[in-house]
């Protein structure tokens, strides 16, 4: 009789050493991350209509520029990426090329209209826009780390045994430069470079 509470204890502990808790703490800390990269996306997709109708009302006339931009928000809000995608290398790529478009667009926005820097109402959107990118930034670099301290957890004895026997854990995929030049800054040209 005493034996079997001796096992007892001697089992919780044995299973609280092999990730019986932490792996899944882990998994979903990154997909917590993950959902915060979401919502600064969805930020900058809310702000994109306000930015483009700003543009539309100064310029006064369709651009293929706007219509870029447009495009890019439209068809970065249909690539979905869910928590149980994040182990597919090929869905988090996508999502990633989807919202580098939109990057790009908005750009591309600035340089071909250099005289709306005047404009007060383009330039709270530009500044929330910017805010935006450094949130995206700091929120997919937060996600990162979650993912990388979930993967080391998963891989790393003694959480690894735990995490293979009783969740089947797979490594998740973390954001990385996809776009080709990523690694150098863009330059946007207002028109009044020297």
């Amino acid at each position: 009789m005493s034996a079997r509470f001796l096992a007892v204890p001697a089992l919780a502990i044995a299973l609280s050493g092999c990730g019986i808790n932490s792996v899944p703490t882990s998994e979903e800390t990154a997909k917590a991350r993950w959902a915060d990269v979401q919502n600064e996306y969805q930020r900058r997709a809310d702000l994109i209509p306000n930015l483009v109708a700003t543009v539309k009302g100064y310029a006064k006339q369709e651009s293929d520029v706007l219509i870029g931009v447009t495009q890019a928000r439209a068809g970065a809000t249909r690539v979905q990426l869910s928590g149980d995608d994040l182990t597919d290398p090929a869905k988090v790529r996508q999502f990633e090329q989807a919202q580098n478009a939109v990057t790009l667009s908005l750009q591309r926005l600035q340089e071909a209209y250099p005289d709306l820097k005047s404009n007060a109402n383009f330039l709270s959107l530009q500044s929330q826009l910017e805010g935006t990118e450094n949130r995206i930034t700091i929120a997919r670099r937060d996600y990162n780390a979650a993912v990388q301290s979930y993967n080391t957890r998963i891989r790393t004895f003694p959480d690894a045994v735990g995490a293979r026997i009783f969740y089947g854990a797979k490594p998740l995929v973390p954001f990385t430069a996809t776009t080709a030049g990523a690694e150098t800054a863009p330059t946007v040209n207002f028109g009044n470079a020297s």
